[in-house]
Protein backbone atom coordinates (compact mmCIF):
# COMPACT_ATOMS: atom_id res chain seq x y z
CA UNK A 1 0.00 0.00 0.00
CA UNK A 2 1.34 3.41 -1.00
CA UNK A 3 -1.26 5.59 0.79
CA UNK A 4 -0.30 8.59 -1.33
CA UNK A 5 3.43 8.31 -0.62
CA UNK A 6 6.02 7.59 -3.29
CA UNK A 7 8.63 7.06 -0.56
CA UNK A 8 7.90 5.86 2.96
CA UNK A 9 10.90 4.56 4.91
CA UNK A 10 11.64 4.22 8.60
CA UNK A 11 14.89 3.77 10.48
CA UNK A 12 17.15 3.26 7.45
CA UNK A 13 20.75 2.89 8.63
CA UNK A 14 23.93 2.29 6.64
CA UNK A 15 27.42 1.63 7.99
CA UNK A 16 30.77 1.63 6.22
CA UNK A 17 33.82 0.31 8.11
CA UNK A 18 31.83 0.39 11.31
CA UNK A 19 30.82 4.05 10.96
CA UNK A 20 27.17 5.02 10.60
CA UNK A 21 26.94 7.27 7.55
CA UNK A 22 23.13 7.29 7.65
CA UNK A 23 21.41 6.97 11.00
CA UNK A 24 17.81 5.78 11.32
CA UNK A 25 16.48 7.81 8.39
CA UNK A 26 12.71 8.18 8.50
CA UNK A 27 11.31 9.91 5.45
CA UNK A 28 8.00 10.30 3.63
CA UNK A 29 7.68 11.86 0.18
CA UNK A 30 4.20 12.42 -1.21
CA UNK A 31 3.30 11.42 -4.73
CA UNK A 32 3.62 14.27 -7.23
CA UNK A 33 5.70 16.59 -5.04
CA UNK A 34 9.22 17.97 -5.28
CA UNK A 35 11.11 17.04 -2.14
CA UNK A 36 14.38 18.89 -1.56
CA UNK A 37 17.08 16.89 0.20
CA UNK A 38 19.67 19.25 1.66
CA UNK A 39 22.87 18.87 3.60
CA UNK A 40 26.61 19.53 3.44
CA UNK A 41 29.09 17.31 1.60
CA UNK A 42 29.49 13.99 3.37
CA UNK A 43 26.16 14.31 5.16
CA UNK A 44 24.74 11.04 3.81
CA UNK A 45 22.54 12.34 0.98
CA UNK A 46 23.98 10.12 -1.74
CA UNK A 47 24.00 7.02 0.48
CA UNK A 48 20.35 7.67 1.37
CA UNK A 49 19.36 8.06 -2.27
CA UNK A 50 21.15 4.84 -3.21
CA UNK A 51 19.29 2.94 -0.51
CA UNK A 52 15.98 4.33 -1.78
CA UNK A 53 16.59 3.22 -5.37
CA UNK A 54 17.90 -0.25 -4.51
CA UNK A 55 21.60 0.26 -5.20
CA UNK A 56 22.55 -0.16 -1.53
CA UNK A 57 21.00 -2.48 1.03
CA UNK A 58 20.25 -0.86 4.40
CA UNK A 59 21.83 -2.48 7.45
CA UNK A 60 18.71 -1.64 9.44
CA UNK A 61 15.27 -0.22 8.81
CA UNK A 62 12.44 -0.84 6.39
CA UNK A 63 10.09 0.87 4.01
CA UNK A 64 8.86 1.21 0.47
CA UNK A 65 9.65 3.12 -2.69
CA UNK A 66 6.72 3.30 -5.12
CA UNK A 67 5.11 0.58 -3.02
CA UNK A 68 8.04 -1.82 -3.47
CA UNK A 69 10.04 -3.03 -0.49
CA UNK A 70 13.44 -1.28 -0.41
CA UNK A 71 15.16 -4.51 0.68
CA UNK A 72 13.34 -7.35 -1.09
CA UNK A 73 12.04 -5.71 -4.28
CA UNK A 74 14.97 -3.62 -5.51
CA UNK A 75 14.68 -4.88 -9.10
CA UNK A 76 11.11 -3.56 -9.29
CA UNK A 77 12.21 -0.21 -7.87
CA UNK A 78 14.95 0.15 -10.48
CA UNK A 79 12.45 -0.42 -13.29
CA UNK A 80 10.23 2.43 -12.14
CA UNK A 81 12.74 5.00 -10.85
CA UNK A 82 15.00 7.40 -12.74
CA UNK A 83 18.30 8.05 -10.92
CA UNK A 84 20.58 10.92 -11.94
CA UNK A 85 24.03 10.74 -10.35
CA UNK A 86 26.21 13.64 -9.21
CA UNK A 87 28.67 13.21 -12.07
CA UNK A 88 27.98 13.00 -15.76
CA UNK A 89 28.22 9.26 -16.40
CA UNK A 90 27.34 8.91 -20.08
CA UNK A 91 29.68 8.20 -22.99
CA UNK A 92 31.38 11.40 -24.12
CA UNK A 93 32.51 9.89 -27.44
CA UNK A 94 28.91 9.07 -28.40
CA UNK A 95 26.36 11.55 -29.70
CA UNK A 96 23.30 12.62 -27.73
CA UNK A 97 21.12 10.26 -29.74
CA UNK A 98 23.57 7.37 -29.43
CA UNK A 99 23.70 7.79 -25.65
CA UNK A 100 19.92 7.76 -25.43
CA UNK A 101 19.73 4.70 -27.66
CA UNK A 102 22.30 2.89 -25.51
CA UNK A 103 20.30 3.57 -22.34
CA UNK A 104 17.11 2.42 -24.08
CA UNK A 105 18.87 -0.85 -24.97
CA UNK A 106 19.91 -1.28 -21.34
CA UNK A 107 16.26 -1.05 -20.31
CA UNK A 108 15.28 -3.47 -23.06
CA UNK A 109 12.70 -1.06 -24.43
CA UNK A 110 10.74 -2.61 -27.32
CA UNK A 111 10.24 0.64 -29.31
CA UNK A 112 13.58 2.30 -28.78
CA UNK A 113 13.53 4.70 -31.73
CA UNK A 114 10.18 6.22 -30.72
CA UNK A 115 11.26 6.48 -27.07
CA UNK A 116 14.51 8.21 -28.03
CA UNK A 117 12.67 10.65 -30.30
CA UNK A 118 10.25 11.50 -27.48
CA UNK A 119 13.13 12.13 -25.08
CA UNK A 120 14.91 14.36 -27.60
CA UNK A 121 11.81 16.49 -28.06
CA UNK A 122 10.83 16.49 -24.39
CA UNK A 123 14.15 18.01 -23.27
CA UNK A 124 14.76 20.23 -26.30
CA UNK A 125 17.66 18.12 -27.57
CA UNK A 126 16.41 17.33 -31.07
CA UNK A 127 18.50 19.99 -32.84
CA UNK A 128 21.66 18.68 -31.12
CA UNK A 129 20.94 14.97 -31.53
CA UNK A 130 24.18 14.32 -33.46
CA UNK A 131 26.47 16.38 -31.21
CA UNK A 132 29.03 14.42 -29.21
CA UNK A 133 28.23 14.38 -25.50
CA UNK A 134 31.82 15.31 -24.66
CA UNK A 135 31.45 18.67 -26.45
CA UNK A 136 28.35 19.73 -24.50
CA UNK A 137 28.38 22.46 -21.85
CA UNK A 138 27.46 21.57 -18.28
CA UNK A 139 23.86 22.66 -18.75
CA UNK A 140 23.36 20.56 -21.89
CA UNK A 141 25.04 17.54 -20.27
CA UNK A 142 22.63 17.93 -17.40
CA UNK A 143 19.71 18.02 -19.83
CA UNK A 144 20.95 14.88 -21.60
CA UNK A 145 21.33 13.05 -18.28
CA UNK A 146 17.75 13.99 -17.35
CA UNK A 147 16.51 12.79 -20.75
CA UNK A 148 18.16 9.41 -20.10
CA UNK A 149 16.44 9.21 -16.70
CA UNK A 150 13.06 9.79 -18.33
CA UNK A 151 13.40 7.28 -21.18
CA UNK A 152 11.56 4.46 -19.40
CA UNK A 153 8.76 6.74 -18.11
CA UNK A 154 9.62 6.50 -14.40
CA UNK A 155 7.13 7.42 -11.70
CA UNK A 156 9.87 8.79 -9.44
CA UNK A 157 13.06 10.75 -10.13
CA UNK A 158 15.97 10.70 -7.68
CA UNK A 159 18.33 13.53 -8.64
CA UNK A 160 21.63 13.75 -6.78
CA UNK A 161 22.91 17.35 -6.91
CA UNK A 162 21.97 17.65 -10.59
CA UNK A 163 22.77 21.38 -10.90
CA UNK A 164 26.22 21.43 -9.26
CA UNK A 165 28.60 23.47 -11.40
CA UNK A 166 25.88 24.63 -13.80
CA UNK A 167 25.32 28.31 -14.66
CA UNK A 168 22.25 30.17 -13.29
CA UNK A 169 20.38 30.21 -16.63
CA UNK A 170 20.79 26.44 -17.06
CA UNK A 171 19.72 25.89 -13.44
CA UNK A 172 16.56 27.93 -13.99
CA UNK A 173 15.74 26.02 -17.19
CA UNK A 174 16.33 22.73 -15.37
CA UNK A 175 13.88 23.66 -12.62
CA UNK A 176 11.26 24.63 -15.16
CA UNK A 177 11.58 21.09 -16.54
CA UNK A 178 11.26 19.65 -13.02
CA UNK A 179 8.08 21.56 -12.27
CA UNK A 180 6.69 20.51 -15.64
CA UNK A 181 7.37 16.87 -14.78
CA UNK A 182 5.58 17.10 -11.44
CA UNK A 183 2.62 18.63 -13.27
CA UNK A 184 2.53 15.33 -15.19
CA UNK A 185 2.37 13.42 -11.89
CA UNK A 186 6.03 12.46 -11.54
CA UNK A 187 7.49 12.63 -8.02
CA UNK A 188 10.94 14.19 -7.61
CA UNK A 189 13.45 13.91 -4.78
CA UNK A 190 16.38 16.23 -5.49
CA UNK A 191 19.47 16.91 -3.40
CA UNK A 192 20.96 20.38 -3.64
CA UNK A 193 23.26 22.90 -1.97
CA UNK A 194 21.47 25.95 -3.34
CA UNK A 195 19.04 27.83 -1.11
CA UNK A 196 17.14 29.32 -4.05
CA UNK A 197 16.50 25.78 -5.26
CA UNK A 198 15.36 24.70 -1.80
CA UNK A 199 12.72 27.41 -1.95
CA UNK A 200 11.40 25.91 -5.20
CA UNK A 201 10.57 22.61 -3.47
CA UNK A 202 7.22 21.70 -1.97
CA UNK A 203 8.86 20.15 1.08
CA UNK A 204 12.39 19.80 2.42
CA UNK A 205 14.54 17.49 4.51
CA UNK A 206 17.86 18.60 6.00
CA UNK A 207 20.49 15.98 6.84
CA UNK A 208 23.85 16.50 8.57
CA UNK A 209 26.34 13.85 9.70
CA UNK A 210 23.92 11.13 8.67
CA UNK A 211 20.99 12.37 10.76
CA UNK A 212 17.83 13.94 9.36
CA UNK A 213 17.46 17.11 11.45
CA UNK A 214 14.37 18.75 9.96
CA UNK A 215 11.56 17.95 7.56
CA UNK A 216 8.60 19.96 6.26
CA UNK A 217 7.65 22.82 3.98
CA UNK A 218 10.16 25.69 3.73
CA UNK A 219 7.91 27.71 6.05
CA UNK A 220 7.68 24.88 8.58
CA UNK A 221 11.46 24.40 8.58
CA UNK A 222 11.99 28.12 9.20
CA UNK A 223 9.44 28.25 12.00
CA UNK A 224 10.87 25.08 13.53
CA UNK A 225 14.35 26.62 13.77
CA UNK A 226 13.08 29.09 16.37
CA UNK A 227 15.58 31.72 15.23
CA UNK A 228 15.17 35.42 15.89
CA UNK A 229 17.18 37.51 13.45
CA UNK A 230 18.36 41.12 13.18
CA UNK A 231 19.64 42.69 9.99
CA UNK A 232 22.42 45.27 10.37
CA UNK A 233 23.63 47.86 7.85
CA UNK A 234 26.37 50.44 8.31
CA UNK A 235 30.08 50.81 8.91
CA UNK A 236 32.66 48.22 9.97
CA UNK A 237 30.35 45.22 9.87
CA UNK A 238 33.39 42.94 9.89
CA UNK A 239 34.50 44.35 13.25
CA UNK A 240 30.97 44.16 14.61
CA UNK A 241 30.71 40.52 13.59
CA UNK A 242 33.96 39.69 15.39
CA UNK A 243 32.67 41.36 18.57
CA UNK A 244 29.28 39.63 18.50
CA UNK A 245 30.38 36.07 17.81
CA UNK A 246 30.27 34.00 20.96
CA UNK A 247 28.30 36.55 22.95
CA UNK A 248 25.31 35.34 25.02
CA UNK A 249 22.25 34.71 22.88
CA UNK A 250 24.14 35.07 19.59
CA UNK A 251 23.95 31.75 17.73
CA UNK A 252 25.37 32.98 14.42
CA UNK A 253 26.58 36.11 12.65
CA UNK A 254 26.52 35.84 8.87
CA UNK A 255 27.42 38.51 6.28
CA UNK A 256 25.18 38.88 3.22
CA UNK A 257 26.86 41.45 1.00
CA UNK A 258 26.50 44.82 2.73
CA UNK A 259 24.21 43.40 5.41
CA UNK A 260 24.91 41.36 8.53
CA UNK A 261 22.46 38.81 9.92
CA UNK A 262 22.65 38.32 13.69
CA UNK A 263 20.55 35.39 14.91
CA UNK A 264 19.77 33.54 18.11
CA UNK A 265 17.26 31.03 19.43
CA UNK A 266 16.54 33.06 22.59
CA UNK A 267 15.01 36.35 21.37
CA UNK A 268 15.09 38.07 24.77
CA UNK A 269 18.75 37.22 25.41
CA UNK A 270 19.70 38.22 21.87
CA UNK A 271 17.96 41.60 22.27
CA UNK A 272 19.75 42.17 25.57
CA UNK A 273 23.16 41.42 24.05
CA UNK A 274 22.77 43.67 21.02
CA UNK A 275 21.11 46.57 22.90
CA UNK A 276 24.42 48.41 23.60
CA UNK A 277 25.43 48.11 19.94
CA UNK A 278 22.09 49.44 18.75
CA UNK A 279 22.49 52.43 21.09
CA UNK A 280 25.86 53.35 19.58
CA UNK A 281 24.33 54.77 16.41
CA UNK A 282 25.96 54.73 13.00
CA UNK A 283 24.26 51.51 12.01
CA UNK A 284 20.73 50.57 11.04
CA UNK A 285 19.27 47.61 12.92
CA UNK A 286 16.00 46.05 11.74
CA UNK A 287 14.22 42.87 12.68
CA UNK A 288 14.39 40.37 9.87
CA UNK A 289 13.00 36.98 9.05
CA UNK A 290 15.51 34.16 9.21
CA UNK A 291 16.25 32.57 5.85
CA UNK A 292 16.66 28.91 5.03
CA UNK A 293 20.44 29.32 5.05
CA UNK A 294 20.27 30.75 8.59
CA UNK A 295 18.08 27.84 9.68
CA UNK A 296 20.30 25.18 8.13
CA UNK A 297 23.52 26.61 9.55
CA UNK A 298 21.85 26.69 12.96
CA UNK A 299 20.73 23.07 12.60
CA UNK A 300 24.18 21.92 11.51
CA UNK A 301 25.92 23.65 14.41
CA UNK A 302 23.83 21.56 16.79
CA UNK A 303 24.53 18.27 15.02
CA UNK A 304 27.13 15.74 16.13
CA UNK A 305 29.96 14.88 13.73
CA UNK A 306 29.75 11.16 12.87
CA UNK A 307 33.51 11.02 12.25
CA UNK A 308 34.14 11.52 15.96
Amino acid sequence: MRDGYAIAVEGLTKRFSGREVVKRLTLKVREGEIFGFLGPNGSGKTTSIRMLCGLLTPDEGSGTCLGYDVIRQTADIKRHVGYMTQRFSLYEDLSIRENLDFVARMYGMPRRRAAVDRALERLGLANRRNQLAGTLSGGWKQRLALACCLLHDPQLLLLDEPTAGVDPKARRDFWEHIHGLTAEGITVLVSTHYMDEAERCHRLGYIAYGTLLAQGTPREVLEGSGLATWSVEGGDLYGLAAELRGRPGVAQVVPFGNVLHVSGSNPALLDETIAPYRAQGGRRWTRAEAGLEDAFIHLMEGARDNYQ
